[in-house]
């Protein structure tokens, strides 16, 4: 095992549950920290959300409280759907107006949630695999 990746695919699988993790933990953390919730509020408003505060705090706690479960290796599956709905629903709501790419290319395009996205597909299944008797 002394080539790149230099790690076996079950941690290798690891490493993305918990960077995946941290990624939407981090955007929460960082909504929270900048002030930035009444202002995704607001936006949310604007498209037709009844309470508009309540789901950007349910999507806040989702990643936070996601991501922990997602890093602790519990309830896997479930985490990753729900982390999945608020990829998606980024992407229709947000990100597909602004074209596919991030940044070079673009601004706040898509590519970076359909990439998240593609992140829990993975870990899911490996979780799956993973549960499965043998």
């Amino acid at each position: 095992m002394n080539r790149f990746p230099f790690l076996s695919l079950a941690r290798s699988l690891d490493v993305l549950r918990i960077g995946t993790a941290g990624l939407f933990m981090a955007h929460a953390i960082v909504r929270i920290a900048n002030g930035t919730i009444p202002r995704f509020a607001d936006y949310l408003g604007a498209l037709g959300f009844p309470q508009p505060l309540l789901w950007v705090w349910a999507i806040t706690l989702v990643e936070i409280i996601g991501g922990s479960l997602m890093i602790a290796g519990r309830w896997v599956r479930w985490t990753a759907l729900g982390l999945f709905a608020i990829a998606a629903g980024g992407i229709v709501l947000i990100h597909a107006k602004a074209g596919w790419f991030v940044g070079e290319h673009g601004t706040g395009g898509s590519e970076y949630s359909v990439c998240l996205i593609l992140c829990l597909l993975v870990i899911a299944a490996a979780d799956e695999q993973r549960r499965r008797p043998r």
